[in-house]
């Protein structure tokens, strides 16, 4: 069976299995949507936030890129993609959370860490793009001096969650509800091979294992 055959199947299940089990659901959300939470995730194929946290379609409104980064607020040109998402949730759905959802072994952290060859694939948009971390990744050098190349990747995708959450409270909606009380910010970070989540502790300022 071919790669698009297969999606068909699992198409087929889910309509029989998910959409005809729960046609209430499905009418609600023919109504409209109205999210809590908003997930700013990567774009890894491993790593799918509705699945690792079992959420049902509704639940959640997803933002996926390469390495969960949240680029700061400007207004300049060019086009948002990540920025009209994070109005869009916050502004006109008027969700209750954000999380910055990382993972371990994260290919746009290692490109930043080991870094691409000029010419080499990847180098053209995702350079720029993980260039946005490079504060994340020059904290771990300098309070990780020794550490190895894999160290420092785990050290660094820890940090881009960091740096991501920085970068919301540069938005000056997110800003504002965040101190209101009315939106609240998470870190997470995914383990993909113990499949633990740490979230980030505001008052310990570490990230710790979800129990």
């Amino acid at each position: 069976m071919g790669e698009i055959e297969s999606l068909i199947q699992g198409y087929r299940r889910f309509h029989e299995n998910y959409f005809d089990a729960d046609e209430q659901l499905f009418n609600q959300l023919a109504n409209g949507q109205k999210p809590a939470t908003l997930v700013i995730a990567c774009s890894d194929s491993r790593v799918d936030p509705a699945i690792i946290t079992d959420s049902k379609p509704g639940d959640l409104f997803v933002v996926r890129n390469v390495a969960n980064l949240v680029p700061p607020y400007e207004i300049g040109g060019g086009f948002h993609g990540v920025s009209s998402a994070l109005e869009f949730g916050v502004q006109v759905l008027e969700v209750k959370n954000i999380i910055v959802f990382g993972h371990r072994q994260c290919g746009g952290i290692r490109a930043l860490v080991d870094g691409i060859q000029e010419g080499a694939a990847g180098g053209e948009f995702i350079v720029p793009w993980m260039n946005m971390a490079q504060r994340a990744y020059q904290r771990v050098l300098a309070d990780h001096p020794h550490g190895s190349s894999d160290e420092h990747a785990r050290e660094c995708e820890l940090g881009g969650v960091m740096v991501s959450l920085e970068n919301l409270m540069t938005f000056p909606w997110i800003k504002s509800r965040v101190e209101q009380g009315k939106l609240q910010l998470h870190g997470w970070y995914f383990d993909i091979e113990s499949g633990e989540i740490l979230a980030y502790n505001t008052e310990r300022l570490v990230f710790e294992a979800i129990r």
